[in-house]
């Protein structure tokens, strides 16, 4: 099965199925030297885990990291860095019903379209737990940033109908990290994982009468990175902003990413979209960013920002229409288990996960593109 490995110089490699016995990941290309322990990889980690507060799945998993290679004495070494998480509370015996009847809105069909055989035990490859893998190789990818001076922080924007006050980023040239953590410990206390307190109130509402209703709820993941120096992301075709697209929408239940203005850069005119420029101690700085902090797929120094649409939980209780694949003919199937009624607030350390993921790779490519980085 291709398609496994993400990155160029700084790779993971994902691993397990959601009711196997572990899911796991290596991680290839990190520098020698740079301080790594497992309660790094941990605090990612416990962000995503499932079970932690009633808008999430009542699946319980503690998730414990163990590092198998490539970290001596608190310091990576160079040579991959192997990581596994068991699996403890999966129940396999909910999925059975399903074994022949594709769920709408998952990739059962297409798996077995593609295959001819597939593990049908809570989606095995396809579930979202496959993120356990990037996110504990995004924490090494963030360790590797923030001795570079680079902070990166997701929350909810949307989520339902209910829309957040959060800061326009793209009419201000730059924040500062201080803003940013202010931004995400605001984020962070609250289950739906959003900077505004009144607007989490009433997402949490709503949460709760769509699982009342046996439905579910998408939502928007708004991303921030400060501090990521001009200059990263190569022409043509690896543009920082093509990759960080591609990384997002490698995430199951993303349909759509936005890049600065996003969407609503084909509303605007020219002098509205062009992002002005004026000399700041010497140095030339962007007065709003539109772009989003990345110009001709080369980021600007500026914040990148990005928006990504993650669509409502495909399991819901509800009755729906599929087939059976052995009887051949059309049924109706109620699905079981143990599911998230939104999918965004846990969205938010993996969205995190992948764009620090892009942001190492490219920051290492850029070391390697200049003789003066590589002296």
């Amino acid at each position: 099965m291709s398609g496994n490995t993400f990155g160029t110089l700084f790779r993971i490699t994902t691993w397990g199925e959601s009711h196997g016995p572990a899911m796991g990941v290596v991680v290839d290309g990190c520098p020698a030297g740079l301080s790594l322990s497992e309660e790094d990889v941990q605090r990612d980690l416990d962000r995503r885990r499932p079970g932690q507060s009633d808008v999430s799945t009542a699946r319980s998993e503690a998730d414990r990291v163990e590092i198998l290679s490539g970290v001596f004495e608190g310091l990576t070494t160079g040579t991959p860095i192997s990581m596994l998480v068991r699996n403890q509370d999966a129940r396999s015996d909910a999925y059975l019903p399903l074994r022949y009847r594709p769920r709408p809105g998952h990739a059962d069909l297409t798996y077995q379209a593609k295959y001819g055989v597939r593990d049908h035990r809570g989606g095995g490859r396809a579930s979202a737990r496959e993120t356990v893998g990037r996110v504990a190789g995004g924490a090494v990818a963030r360790k590797l940033l923030e001795g570079e001076g680079v902070v990166i922080a997701g929350y909810v924007s949307r989520l339902g109908g209910v829309e957040a006050s959060v800061p326009r980023w793209t009419r201000q040239g730059s924040i500062s990290p201080e803003e940013v953590a202010t931004l995400r410990s605001t984020a962070e206390s609250n289950p739906v994982r959003t900077p505004d307190p009144e607007a989490a109130v009433r997402m949490e509402r709503l949460i709760e009468k769509a699982r009342k209703e046996g439905d579910s709820l998408g939502g928007v993941v708004e991303l921030v990175a400060v501090g990521v120096p001009p200059g990263l992301g190569e022409p043509v075709f690896d543009k920082l902003d093509a990759d960080l697209a591609r990384g997002l929408m490698s995430l199951g239940a993303v349909k759509a990413v936005e890049i600065g203005a996003g969407t609503e850069c084909s509303r605007l005119k020219g002098s509205q979209m062009n992002d002005p420029l004026c000399m700041v101690e010497g140095h030339a700085k962007f007065q709003s960013n539109q772009a989003g902090g990345i110009l001709g797929g080369i980021s600007t120094g500026a914040p990148i920002v990005v928006r990504i649409s993650v669509k409502p939980t495909p399991s819901i209780s509800r009755k729906q229409k599929t087939v059976d694949l052995l009887g051949g003919e059309n049924v109706e199937i109620e699905i079981k288990g143990r599911h998230d009624p939104t999918i965004p607030p846990r969205m938010v350390p993996v969205a995190e996960s992948m764009m620090a993921l892009v942001l190492a790779d490219h920051l290492l490519r850029q070391r390697a593109a200049r003789a003066d980085r590589t002296r």
